[in-house]
């Protein structure tokens, strides 16, 4: 059988419309079908059909072992060969696999554990590499060793090809001697992580990882390998500051083209922001083995029980349908804001427009935003600045992880010692109020009296917010109703767009709400910054007139 066949037929189903699917699964096709088109001409990737077809044999050579099927043999499914074919097919002029990185968000019960187990069997006994290491690793050694018993257990049910391979299961570890590989399941303990050689690591459920350790070790492994591979096979969750959502955001980069890393390969199966997350349509989409080995009954009961039962709504959304939520409930659309409020804009474009500052010090010791917010005529537009003291990046600290990635990128400004020095802040406050039309400047009072003071004798137009029910709760409705409707504008910043996940909602007989957070680590002080502004900014209706501070400026 042409697997490839299988594959180019699952692309031209999905861009033709029989298959739904999600605008990332789209792209992925599409950059398959352009990657086809370009190796015509002499790129420096083909496609290699035979070693496409290879894994594809091998994997439908393995037996099922959990679970009642019509074959006693794993039978792939056509967005399975797709991604098999894609991962193993495409080489470089020396034959070497250009797939360094596979990274695959799909919902539970699509097959991701057999998948990986599968994956790894060849990685250690066909994949032609001496001395080769496969690690399946996990957070904890009883999850890493899920795939690595089910790997286990299809070597004992096909004897014949382990025996014509090498391959011999042991308790724990599984080898081939000739050839001097193993197969083992590693935990995320970073004292075991040392000194690995690594050819293939398996990392199943990336997003329960609360650091990057494992990942990192990992990837730092493989450098000695001619054609490494990381397989990442995850559910969607609710830690979007942890390195299972920022590789989602990395391959969202390379699928719109903003990113380039032909190194990797990924598909984000979910739905689209316009869909009703109640309805089949929706389900099938995020499910690829809906039918298969997703069952359309048992996820139709986990739905309706969903929909009645709101505490069950996140559940059903992450791990059935790839959303990625809070762990509490979340108080902003995050889909909204990522698909409707994103846009291609720059700052600098907005300096004509009104613009309002927010500024949230929060402690010292923590995270501290500078929010600037533009009334454009048609929407608004929201940029920000974030400050954090160097210290606050020592591994072991709450967020240090991606607070250090974060200042790497130039994310966020983290300023020497173990207090955020204020005097970075009042440079950009400055630098930023003669660039616009500063209306007026908004803060909260908590810990800011000297601060305030020092921008109030710059001239600054400082406006005090104190953060109660009766000032933020008009604005965070608003806010939310801006998001919806895709009214407020956004370059894509990850600091902001993480904070206001992290955004819940407490609320009063009233039905007043105010900005909460389920756990301290959960920062929120940048979209608090923005209802601080909204308090001075939504009521203005004169927003042509520029400040004092502003008009002095002009005429010096």
């Amino acid at each position: 059988m042409d697997y490839t066949d299988k594959a180019n037929r699952y692309v031209s189903d999905v861009l033709g419309g029989k298959i739904p699917a999600c605008k990332w699964v789209r792209l992925a096709c599409q950059r398959h079908r352009d990657d086809l088109e370009q190796a015509k001409s002499g790129r420096k990737y083909r496609f290699d059909r035979a070693k496409a077809n290879r894994i594809c044999e091998f994997i439908e050579s393995l037996p099922h072992v959990k679970g009642r099927w019509p074959s006693t043999t794993i039978q792939l499914q056509d967005w399975q060969c797709f991604i098999w074919c894609s991962v193993f097919g495409w080489v470089d002029e020396a034959g070497n696999r250009r797939c360094r990185t596979m990274f695959l968000l799909v919902p539970r019960k699509n097959s991701k554990t057999t998948m990986c187990a599968g994956t790894g069997l060849y990685m250690l006994s066909a994949d032609g590499e001496q001395g080769s290491e496969v690690y399946s690793c996990a957070v904890a050694k009883d999850q890493a060793r899920y795939c690595f018993d089910i790997a286990k257990r299809m070597a004992h049910k096909t004897p014949d090809l382990c025996e014509a391979l090498g391959v011999e299961p042991w308790k724990h570890s599984i080898a081939v001697e000739h050839s001097g590989s193993k197969f083992i399941p590693l935990a995320s303990d970073a004292d075991s992580l040392e000194g690995l050689n690594v050819h293939c690591g398996i990392i199943d459920e990336l997003h329960a990882h609360k650091t990057r350790d494992v990942f990192d070790v990992i990837d730092d492994a493989t450098g000695s390998r001619t054609q490494p591979l990381k397989f990442i096979i995850s559910t969607a969750g609710s830690n979007l500051e942890g390195v299972c959502f920022e590789q989602q955001k990395y391959l969202e980069g390379i699928l719109e083209g903003r990113l380039e890393d032909e190194s990797y390969f990924g598909l984000i199966y979910t739905i689209d922001p316009e869909d009703d997350w109640t309805q089949p349509e929706a389900w099938v989409k995020a499910n690829p083995n809906y039918g298969v080995s997703v069952d359309p009954e048992n996820l139709k009961t986990q739905a309706l029980q969903a929909i009645a039962i709101p505490g069950k709504q996140n559940d059903f959304k992450t791990k059935r349908l790839n959303l990625w939520v809070s762990a509490g409930t979340a108080y902003f659309h995050m889909l909204a804001w990522d698909n409707k409020c994103r846009a291609d804009i720059v700052e600098a474009e907005y300096g004509q427009y009104p613009c309002w500052f927010g500024l949230d010090l929060a402690s010292k010791i923590d995270l501290a935003a500078f929010i600037r917010l533009y009334k454009a005529p048609d929407h608004w537009a929201v940029f920000g600045d974030y400050y954090l003291p160097e210290d606050a990046l020592e591994k072991g600290r709450p967020n240090a992880d991606i607070y250090t990635l974060w200042a790497r990128q130039g994310l966020i400004t983290a300023t020497p010692g173990a207090t955020t020095d204020y005097e970075f802040i009042k440079r950009d406050v400055d630098e930023w109020a003669h660039r616009v039309k500063l209306q007026e400047a908004c803060y909260d009072p908590w810990q800011a009296a000297l601060f305030v003071s020092q921008l109030t004798a710059m001239g600054l137009p400082m406006v005090e917010i104190p953060m109660n029910v009766k000032n933020i709760s008009e604005p965070m409705k608003t806010m939310g109703a801006m998001i919806l409707d895709g009214n407020l504008r956004h370059d894509g910043n990850p600091v902001f767009s993480w904070m206001l996940g992290n955004v819940m909602a407490k609320g009063d007989a009233k039905g007043n709400v105010y900005p909460t957070k389920e756990r301290d680590a959960a920062k929120i002080d940048g979209p608090v910054a923005v209802m601080a502004t909204m308090v001075r900014a939504l009521p203005t209706e004169d927003t042509s007139s520029l400040s004092s501070y502003a008009q002095a400026e002009m005429v010096v």
